[in-house]
């Protein structure tokens, strides 16, 4: 059984004291513990389950929170219909203090009622070894390559730890956040194959003097981008998310630079700076760890196709995820190890994101995903991305954020008029 939880925002006038998709982050800051990860505003509680039979249901357009123990798989459940395929991403966000193996990371694996695996995927953590939120997804999908998995019913989703056992690898448990997605049918058979013919080459970093723009805590308060150069202030163990539009057709290249170190002093610190491009399912698409040694390094992802339907059917899974046209997401990781030699920054990181091609039309679609709207790019999309500002959030409640104000200071200013108000009523 599912239960909600979240944090209620104080609304001072038209401005709101929490920020959409950070109460968790707030309420850790709180209590004096840095949180790594901004879980939603009003995630569901759920409990994953030991066994297939005890799983509790995920409801597509719903976010979750769980957790992970540190040994042994944990199950939860999703009933779908004959028609439509399903995503699920698993969020695996360890403690700061946790330690963490080279290999370690999270797995998830998506099977039938009849034990056939329609998915497996897991992300580790790489040779920084530096605990921070990595996801993993699981599919279901109707495909004519697919023979199996095509049944209505009861799904498992699965997930564990890759190596739990691992050398260095401590075994706390691992807060979790799942989210689960349809994506209706095509309303005509187009192709069966991946596109054999798409422009490969590396492509030249963007160039232009840098725009700051401030990155999120979390998929759900991810700050938007558009091309552009755009620079942040990034710390040794922290993670920035940033969501970038890319319509069909649209073809993404991210060249991330990390500034050199203030201190002086010299070193070697292996992917040091970590970025991970995941797909508006959350899926893992690519990434690239960047080696620092005190001077100004550089690094890009490997070269993406345009935004196509038709991806799908590749074998390669670089171009399998570049699916579909939504909000693709930037998380940006700054090694911990980056503190025992350079210092605690923050250190200047530059990214430089191209958009290209123009859009076009995307697959005729014979109902609507869910959440409704997540694969496609909106005009509030593109919008959202030239001013830094979700389009789906309120405006008031983003521009708090902007402008600087801490959650707690808001939330002691709000406390104070909630009591001002009570003692004028208890007066009256």
């Amino acid at each position: 059984m599912a239960v909600r939880v979240g944090a209620a925002a104080v609304v001072l006038g038209t401005t709101a004291a929490m920020v959409p998709g950070q109460a968790s982050a707030a309420t850790d800051q709180a209590s004096g513990t840095p949180s790594p990860y901004a879980f939603a505003d009003g995630a569901l509680r759920v409990q994953g389950a030991r066994s297939t039979g005890d799983a509790a249901p995920l409801k597509p357009g719903e976010v979750y929170k769980s957790s992970l123990p540190g040994h042994g798989k944990v199950n939860y459940r999703l009933d779908l219909d004959a028609t439509s395929n399903a995503y699920v991403s698993v969020t695996a966000v360890p403690s700061p203090d946790s330690t963490v193996s080279v290999i370690d990371g999270v797995k998830v694996t998506v099977q039938d009622a009849e034990g056939n695996t329609c998915s497996d995927d897991n992300t580790n953590f790489g040779a920084a070894r530096s605990p921070h939120p990595v996801a993993a997804w699981g599919m279901r999908e109707i495909s004519p390559n697919r023979p199996l998995c095509r049944k209505p019913g009861a799904y498992y989703v699965s997930v564990e730890r890759v190596d739990p056992q691992g050398e260095g690898s401590s075994p706390d448990a691992w807060d979790l956040e799942l989210v689960a997605m349809t994506e209706p049918r095509t309303a005509r058979t187009g192709a069966t194959g991946a596109p054999e013919v798409w422009n490969s080459a590396t492509p030249q970093p963007l160039q232009g003097d840098a725009r700051h723009r401030e990155g999120g805590a979390g998929f759900t308060g991810a700050t938007p981008l558009g091309q552009g150069v755009w620079r942040d202030d990034i710390r040794p163990g922290q993670t920035l998310f940033y969501a970038v539009p890319v319509d069909w057709g649209q073809q993404l290249s991210v060249t991330a630079d990390l500034g050199s170190s203030e201190t002086g002093a010299t070193g070697y610190t292996a992917d040091a700076l970590d970025l991970t491009l995941y797909n508006p399912a959350r899926g893992d698409v690519a990434d690239v760890g960047v080696g620092y040694t005190g001077g100004q390094r550089s690094g890009s992802l490997p070269p993406l196709p345009p935004v196509g339907h038709a991806n799908r059917y590749s074998a390669t899974s670089q171009v399998s995820a570049m699916r579909f046209a939504g909000s693709y997401y930037l998380v940006a990781h700054l090694s911990e190890g980056v503190a025992d030699t350079f210092g605690d920054g923050p250190f200047k990181m530059t990214l430089r994101v191209t958009v290209s091609g123009e859009p076009r039309g995307g697959p005729e679609y014979a109902g609507e995903s869910v959440p409704e709207g997540v694969f496609e790019v909106s005009e509030q999309d593109r919008e959202a991305a030239v001013e830094g500002v979700a389009a789906s959030g309120d405006t008031a409640m983003r521009a708090l954020a902007v402008g600087g104000i801490g959650t707690g200071s808001a939330l002691l200013v709000g406390l104070g008029v909630w009591s001002l108000l009570a003692r004028r009523r208890t007066a009256a």
